[in-house]
């Protein structure tokens, strides 16, 4: 990965030419080699071994701390075990920075020029960014900032590593940096610089299905699947097809594509973390085993590929100034979030409707989930949006879910989707249909094609290439909706889309296939909590019927109405209360003591949907409308 403001300088070269150190082998041509060895990955534990040019002296070799996608300090220092560093045959002494975690000084002796440092990454708990193992008996997925060190200091575009790793026998493997040759397991890379080899995973598996998804002359974009059991490999002709649109449909939208080749790195199983991260030649995203088999996680996982594909556009090439950092150790500013991931999860729902992962319906389905959520978010009256992108480093140290909703979350991603819609409804409505957001991705992440870039943005850009598209108060309206707090979500974009927010006693079908695959019930928009299967209330919304009466987050539900509780028995009491007076009761279990809450509800189920405005043309319809045929 280059970063643009330096290669339009000459003399930075000529700079970097007079401060020679083992913070720049490279320029030396010299190169790190990173050997990872992966036969152990059924145990969850990697080990790798590296050689760094070096000359005499003190030397501070860092670990990757803040990455990329995560907009946090997440390296998985923890996770990083067994370090053993020498030279010349001999053991080194190492020592950990008394302030720095993630920094380890070392002396280098007189006549070495290179040092070998061994290490393992206990991978068993996040280090792929999603929560849980990185690996199982079956398959892996390898973030290589978990295995490496590099000099302090260094540039991430100035050091260049040569990657090799050894897999467990018979497993394949998917990623998009360039194999340089291969001999049984054991395969060596092209060199490529830190920052390229850090935005290039490698996912492998002993069940492995590679798919084209373009054909010569076009840019190659391939499907590399990973998953626990064959079987789940499985795609259906539909799905290849919706996938094929999509790559069409990100060509039609953004006019340009800025990466040599696009992987989308699928893992399938229920035995690994779930995540997506982005990457500007390829994404990393791991999901149920059986997402392509059942039509509920194929619905709920969706948008998963489509929102990362995205990112290639808007978050790797188009990058907010502050998290556009030159090296992993520096910290990132995510005040612009809103538009990273905001952005990102509108185009990203969108595509999915548009390539048809998603029917219309699933979309205003998942839109009116988002949008009920939003609008019963306790927190929003003291927290702005911006706060949540600014604290996503604390806000991802406390994803319990007890007050989550008076305490928000990533909130950026799910709002940033409404504002965004409602730009794009501005924007039709503005030049009578003229022109759109998609106007704006041609313009603001188009340009010209080629190899990996970063082009970063700030707050005055984005204002600046709106109204280039349709002439409107934009800084005031962003910075309203994301700096200013209040009780209710941003629903102009739907509304100005030509429909409305309402509740019945029909389920949500979004939210019915969460629930069914959480194992968990949702009553936020009528008693105010959402409770798990063994009764236990996960939040309560802070106002709600339930919070009036008294009840919190962490104690447990035991009978509904002198009933063992159950969902279908709660859902029963709410129906039977409403028009009536009487309350519905619920026997609640806190820290060993029991009480009897009374619930003065009487509305019945509310479970949220689109519906349309028959006296507004219906603008949502047209925003799904395709680009390509």
């Amino acid at each position: 990965m280059l970063r643009s403001p330096r290669l339009a300088f000459c003399f930075s070269f000529l700079l970097a030419l007079g401060a020679l150190s083992a913070a720049s082998p490279h320029l030396l041509g010299q190169s790190i080699r990173l050997y990872v060895d992966l036969t152990d990955a059924p145990r969850n534990i990697y080990h790798a071994k590296l050689t760094i040019p070096a000359k005499a002296g003190a030397m501070t070799l860092v670990f990757p701390k803040w990455i990329p996608g995560n907009h946090r300090p997440s390296g998985p220092i923890a996770a990083l075990t067994g370090i053993h560093m020498e030279a010349e045959g001999r053991s080194l002494i190492w020592q950990r920075d008394d302030v720095d975690m993630y920094a380890f000084h070392v002396t280098v002796p007189e006549a070495a020029r290179s040092i070998e440092v061994s290490l393992d990454a206990i991978t068993s708990n996040d280090s792929a960014g999603g929560g849980g193992p990185a690996a199982s008996s079956n398959l892996l997925d390898l973030n290589w900032n978990a295995v490496l060190l590099y000099p302090q200091g260094a540039d991430s575009d100035a050091v260049e590593f040569v990657p090799s790793v050894k897999l467990p026998e018979g497993w394949k493997f998917g990623t998009a940096l360039m194999a340089a040759h291969a001999s049984g397991n054991e395969v060596e890379f092209a060199p490529v610089s830190l920052t390229t080899l850090v935005d290039s995973p490698l996912i492998a598996g002993l069940h492995y299905r590679r798919i084209e998804l373009t054909a010569a002359p076009a840019v190659a974009h391939e499907m590399d699947l990973v998953a626990d059991d064959e079987a789940d490999l499985a795609m259906k002709a539909e799905d290849l097809a919706a996938y094929r649109k999509l790559v069409a449909e990100t060509g039609a939208l953004f006019g340009a594509r800025h990466y040599r080749q696009y992987h989308f790195l699928y893992t399938l199983s229920d035995q690994v973390g779930g995540h997506g991260l982005e990457h500007h030649e390829s994404n990393d995203s791991a999901a149920a085993e059986r997402t392509l088999l059942d039509p509920d996680l194929h619905m709920l996982y969706a948008g998963l590929l489509p929102h990362e594909f995205a990112h290639s556009w808007n978050g790797k090439y188009r990058r907010p100034a502050g998290l556009a950092t030159r090296n992993y150790q520096e910290p990132m500013v995510g005040d612009l979030l809103w538009v990273y991931e905001g952005l990102t999860e509108y185009l990203g729902n969108l595509l999915a409707e548009r390539s048809g992962l998603w029917s219309a319906e699933q979309y205003r389905e998942a839109l009116a989930s988002t949008a009920a959520s939003l609008d019963h978010r306790s927190g929003r009256t003291w927290r702005p949006l911006e706060d949540t992108a600014r604290s996503v480093q604390t806000l991802r140290m406390m994803m319990d879910p007890r007050w989550s909703n008076w305490r928000r979350s990533l909130d950026y991603y799910p709002e940033g989707e409404l504002i965004w819609l409602e730009v794009d409804a501005i924007i039709r409505r503005q030049t009578q249909g003229q022109r759109s957001l998609d106007d704006f991705c041609r313009r603001f992440h188009g340009g010209q094609s080629g190899p990996p870039l970063v082009v970063p943005y700030t707050f005055d850009d984005i204002v600046r290439t709106l109204n280039d598209v349709a002439p409107y108060d934009w800084a005031t309206l962003l910075k309203e909706r994301v700096g200013a707090t209040g009780a209710h979500a941003p629903l102009g974009g739907i509304e100005r889309g030509g429909w409305k927010l309402v509740y019945n006693e029909q389920p949500n079908v979004f939210t019915q296939a969460l629930e069914k695959l959480a194992k968990f019930a949702d009553f936020s928009y009528s008693l105010g909590f959402t409770v798990a299967e063994d009764g236990k209330l996960d939040d309560v919304i802070v106002g709600s019927p339930a919070y009036q009466a008294g009840i919190g987050p962490g104690m447990k539900l035991v009978a509904v109405n002198g009933r063992k509780w159950t969902a279908p028995v709660l859902h029963a009491a709410i129906k039977a209360a409403q028009g009536t007076a009487a309350p519905v009761e619920l026997l609640v279990e806190n820290a060993q003591f029991f009480q009897t809450y009374s619930i003065a509800y009487h509305e019945g189920g509310r479970n949220p949907h689109l519906e349309r405005i028959s006296s507004e043309p219906d603008v949502l319809n047209v925003v799904l409308t395709p680009l390509t045929r």
